[in-house]
């Protein structure tokens, strides 16, 4: 006779109608850790008279195989982008800068796989990461970001946008996290890395602020529905695929190896070569010239004059080795 995995039976009728008793005796299984019925295989086939488990039970109660690192981020990305696309669009109104900036953060999420995958909340953490790329001041330096990008075609929806856009941009995230994602206060301070009395007054300025804009968005209720409607009305363009943002990054963080190790050359080489070049012992500074009184500045030789010219030609006409010297005369 075949045993079958100790796998407690369902539950029957009578006890499934009084929910107090079935919880009840779960609790007491958990706690002893071994019921009655796991010890005594028999007794099992007894209240269950149909036999042992089908098959299909026995595959569902097996544990779902591990995702493979691409798979885990595949299915991340397909969960979080297009809603991060929509909500960094609300924080710079710009369709393009909100693609950009969710690949882009996707990138470092796979660079960082190690750290993002045990995270308690590795959408929060590719969030905090979009947000912090889209709201750069750096930005406004590009060419493509000088000219503005058309508003929405509704007359409320460009009311809010332009609302939104003239607020700074640390109120301008914690009115996007608290009322539009609705997020806690606290974990809205910690991701806007502010204190939970500074984020709540970022709050209340923010929603002032709308409300003298736009009084019909008084209310924090309608502010938010009209914050999700404003996402979901533009037709924005999801970021690439993930296999494309996944190698992406392993493009450029090959591309910064790269760049590391040929800057470590060259700053080897210039030590070096200044090792070799520079003076290896102590040279004594020259003395600053002065000048000295009393004697003659040293010049050279003028030109001839007439006398000397004429002197000058006599003693060349005549023999190099001079005149004829006198000599007596034998006789």
């Amino acid at each position: 006779m075949t045993q079958t995995p100790a796998c407690p039976p369902p539950l029957p009728e009578a006890e499934a109608e009084d929910g107090t008793e079935v919880n009840t005796e779960a609790e007491n299984q958990t706690e002893n850790k071994a019921g009655s019925k796991a010890e005594n295989p028999a007794e099992n086939q007894s209240e269950n008279p149909d036999g042992p488990e089908s098959e299909a039970d026995f595959e569902l109660a097996l544990p779902a195989p591990a995702l493979t690192p691409g798979q885990a981020f595949d299915a991340l990305y397909a969960y979080a982008a297009p809603a991060l696309v929509r909500q960094t669009y609300l924080l710079t109104g710009r369709r393009e800068l909100a693609r950009e900036s969710v690949e882009r953060a996707f990138q470092l999420a796979w660079q960082r796989w190690p750290e993002v995958a045990v995270d308690r909340d590795p959408a929060g953490w590719v969030r905090a990461a979009a947000y912090e790329y889209a709201m750069s001041p750096w930005h406004r330096l590009r060419l493509r970001h000088r000219t503005p990008e058309p508003p929405p075609a509704a007359l409320d929806d460009r009311r809010l946008l332009s609302v939104l856009l003239s607020l700074p941009p640390a109120y301008r995230r914690t009115v996007l996290l608290y009322d539009g994602l609705g997020i806690g206060l606290p974990e809205t301070a910690a991701e806007t890395e502010a204190s939970t009395p500074a984020a709540a007054g970022r709050l209340l300025h923010a929603r002032e602020v709308v409300a003298a804009r736009v009084p019909e968005l008084a209310d924090p209720g309608e502010l938010r529905l009209r914050l999700t409607e404003l996402g979901s009305k533009e037709s924005l363009r999801t970021a690439a695929k993930p296999v494309v943002v996944r190698s992406g990054s392993e493009r450029r963080a090959r591309r910064w190896t790269r760049a590391a190790i040929a800057f470590t050359v060259l700053l080897i080489g210039s030590t070096a070569f200044t090792l070799r070049t520079a003076p290896d012992h102590y040279e004594a500074p020259q003395a600053p010239a002065a000048t000295i009184s009393g004697v003659p500045p040293r010049s050279g030789a003028g030109p001839l004059s007439e006398e000397e010219q004429e002197v000058r030609v006599k003693l060349r006409s005549t023999f190099q080795n001079g005149p004829e010297r006198l000599r007596p005369e034998l006789r």
